[in-house]
């Protein structure tokens, strides 16, 4: 299909900054979320690139040519709005063949491509309905055929399913998935949501205040967060500040072997590296409650100084509320201002003893 190149690429609306300096390529054919919570800039981005927004600064190229000046009805893309935008005085097949009749093809290929893209997106049957009978879920089917059947090069996905409810969304985005590998079409999709671009993306690009934290794959983004911001915005994550000192941390609860300077940082440890065992004094924490989601637990712990830990435990583990516990971390990350100071290696059975005072 298509290779996407963005270099340097800003947008201001007067003194606002949506967008500051970001560059991103996107090969042929991936698929590509861009991820952030709202007004991170990521629907303004995917705008620049439709050509409905023009950039501040920087350029835009699609297969090495710049399309940056380019009005959107030029470029080689297709776009799919969260908020369907089709037209209710048409059929569902009219909705579809409206782009195509204003390229001025002929009637037989237009009714061709047309069917061609019902078949692709489910809705075989369904060209002579009124898109006012149609569910929520089959007029986003019929927007994404819309843009589909112009064959363009990229496809531009701006929070599609954001009004739909979860089980719906879970089903369609597994279909736009499938349909974008077999057409093997190159994709940008917006979504504020986690599960979403984790389920669906080739690579993650993460947005905050209209510049990029991290881009890099789901298991990656998840696994090896480089910002404090990515760690706490992609799945579960607890977070302990404390202070390091000659290599140690110095929380309240317990230590951990930090080689960082001597200052204030910010612990980082997902609820499944943490596991629990009986405390042999005090303890480091107390267990509040356990939650049962069927396939694991997650038992809260509340630490000496309030901060409560979530922990993910599999199997048949019960801890009752109020023992006393000590949370021991398989690995962890160290955080200054914002930044990734810090990755750990599995500790050992003398430092897990030292965290926990039972040297």
């Amino acid at each position: 299909m298509a290779r996407l190149t963005i270099k340097s690429v800003s947008k201001s609306f007067g003194t606002s900054h949506a967008v500051r300096d970001v560059s991103l390529h996107v090969e042929d054919a991936e698929l590509v979320c861009l991820l952030g919570p709202s007004g991170s800039g990521k629907s303004t981005l995917l705008r620049m690139i439709g050509g409905f927004e023009a950039p501040t600064a920087g350029s835009i190229l699609i297969d090495g040519k710049d399309v940056t000046a380019m009005p959107p009805e030029r470029r080689p893309t297709g776009m799919v709005f969260q908020s369907h935008a089709l037209w209710t005085h048409m059929d569902v097949f009219n909705n579809i063949a409206f782009g195509l009749r204003l390229r001025r093809l002929p009637k037989a290929e237009i009714e061709e491509r047309v069917e061609q893209a019902l078949t692709l997106v489910g809705l075989t049957d369904y060209g002579k309905r009124m898109t006012t009978q149609l569910s929520g879920g089959q007029q986003q089917r019929v927007a994404l055929a819309r843009s589909l059947v112009l064959e363009p090069k990229i496809l531009l996905l701006d929070e599609p399913f954001a009004s739909l409810d979860q089980h719906l969304r879970e089903r369609l985005r597994e279909e736009v998935r499938d349909i974008q590998q077999r057409l093997g079409i190159t994709t940008l999709f917006v979504t504020h949501g986690q599960d979403e671009a984790l389920a669906l993306a080739d690579r993650i690009v993460v947005m905050r205040d209209g510049c990029t934290e991290q881009i890099a794959p789901p298991d990656r983004i998840y696994r090896e967060p480089q910002t404090e911001f990515v760690a706490g915005f992609i799945g579960s994550m607890n977070f302990i500040k404390t202070t390091v000192k000659a290599g140690w941390s110095q929380h309240a609860a317990f230590s951990l072997p930090v080689a960082v300077q001597d200052g204030e940082i910010v612990l980082a440890v997902r609820p499944e590296a943490l596991s629990l065992v009986e405390a042999k004094g005090k303890g480091a924490g107390i267990v509040h409650r356990s939650i049962d989601f069927g396939t694991h637990k997650i038992v809260e712990i509340d630490l000496v100084d309030g901060i409560r830990l979530k922990v993910m435990t599999q199997g048949n583990s019960d801890w009752t509320t109020g023992t006393l516990v000590d949370p021991v971390p398989a690995a962890f990350r160290a955080f200054r201002e914002n930044r990734l100071v810090y990755e750990s290696a599995p500790l050992s059975a003398r430092q897990n003893d030292r965290a926990f005072g039972h040297a």
